[in-house]
């Protein structure tokens, strides 16, 4: 009999997230590369939904700024504020340097969309390689919103930031370490 979850995946708390997400991020190869990969694919995905503009008033809005819009309460809403905070501030900026791509040609906006799409996996891919493991969200497609607030908080733990935050995922996923190539498990 299995127990009922009292959470959808979506609600989860972002420490339960994270903890969950650097399970399958322990080589520090693989973080490294999720640091290039992830904010491609973030800036990808901006300069793919800026093209689609909607007029509202005297406004106009993207669908890149409306999913950031929705990813940003998703993220404010997971129980730590600055790292939801900072997340959505790093996304904001990815978006920011997209919405330009989105006003040229067709095939310049199509090249730096789908480009930076298909570069961002691979190297996401090839992070996974050094793992030795399939991505986390193969296995929960909310990994694809945890990734970026995995990295930004990476980032933050190596600036100091978070420390009780960063114990409690190393209790719960192990210690990151560098996984042996010519030993794999």
């Amino acid at each position: 009999m299995t127990t009922p979850r009292t959470e959808t995946a979506m609600a989860r708390q972002a420490t339960d997230l994270m903890a969950q997400y650097a399970a399958y991020h322990r080589d520090r190869r693989n973080i490294a590369t999720h640091f290039v990969g992830i904010p491609l694919i973030v800036f990808a995905i901006g300069v793919l939904l800026a093209r689609a503009q909607f007029h509202v008033g005297d406004w106009t809005v993207s669908a890149a700024w409306l999913v950031w819009g929705g990813a940003t309460i998703w993220y404010l809403t997971r129980g730590n504020f600055v790292l939801g905070l900072s997340t959505a501030l790093v996304n904001a900026v990815l978006m920011a340097l997209a919405h330009p791509l989105a006003d040229g040609s067709f095939g310049g906006w199509l090249a730096w969309g789908l480009g930076s799409f298909i570069v961002g996996w691979i190297i996401q891919f090839v992070g996974h390689y050094y793992e030795g493991r399939k991505p986390a969200f193969v296995d929960d497609l909310v990994g694809l919103l945890v990734g970026p607030m995995f990295v930004v908080g990476e980032a933050l733990f190596a600036m100091g930031w978070g420390r009780d935050l960063l114990a409690e995922i190393e209790r719960r996923a192990g210690p990151t370490h560098l996984r042996d190539l010519t030993h794999p498990a």
